[in-house]
């Protein structure tokens, strides 16, 4: 796994963190209440592409109700040294009409 796709599967595990374990280690904790939830998984679509520090994937959003993914879009991501994200540009390509 790259360093880019290894910082990308970070991400989605801090989106989708459940249970008060996994949202305290996401650092959501003070974001949701210990039974709050969206309902919806951010789930990645295709392949990371990545070169140097920056890398650019595709996601969506999932419904738990229906497994319809109403909301879908793509981030480029910035680096840290560590391979940590430093900075996230996102871009919807799929909305909800109004």
């Amino acid at each position: 796994m790259s360093v880019h796709e290894a910082a990308v599967t970070r991400y989605f595990t801090a989106w989708n963190a459940e249970g008060s374990e996994d949202v305290a280690k996401a650092g959501a904790a003070t974001a949701w209440s210990k039974d709050g939830g969206p309902g919806f998984a951010f789930r990645q679509t295709g392949t990371v592409d990545g070169h140097h520090g920056v890398a650019r994937f595709g996601w969506e959003l999932v419904s738990a109700a229906d497994g319809s993914a109403p909301v879908a879009g793509s981030d480029v991501i910035a680096l840290a040294d560590d391979g940590r994200i430093r900075t996230v540009h996102g871009f919807l390509d799929r909305v909800p009409a109004a």
